[in-house]
């Protein structure tokens, strides 16, 4: 199983919406995550809004990512979730996570 972990930016004015959102994540979404090989799915943010994600899949990220990108919810998701990203170009949430390298693994 690999460990992918990820860095996203809410905007800091739309934090505790975006939050609020994630306590009611549509049930089609959380299905499309879990047949795409999503699993042990967490996000993390910090005051300022920068996010960190955590998630486990057989492959790899652009793997995981392009199982979701087919899903019609997932666009619907992603363009429903994309005012409360900060960036500089107009791509999806989900084509703007910056991975981060393991460096240690205690198991």
């Amino acid at each position: 199983m690999r460990r992918v972990g990820f860095l996203l930016k809410v905007k800091p004015e739309k934090k505790a919406e975006y939050i609020q959102h994630h306590k009611n994540v549509w049930p089609d979404m959380l299905q499309a995550l879990r047949e795409s090989g999503w699993h042990n799915y967490s996000i993390f943010i910090r005051e300022d809004g920068l996010l960190f994600g955590y998630f486990e899949t057989e492959e790899s990220l652009a793997a995981a990512q392009a199982q979701m990108a087919v899903r019609a919810v997932n666009t619907r998701w992603q363009e429903f979730m994309a005012p409360y990203f900060e960036s500089t170009n107009q791509a999806r949430p989900d084509e703007m996570f910056l991975e981060l390298t393991e460096i240690f693994h205690l198991d």
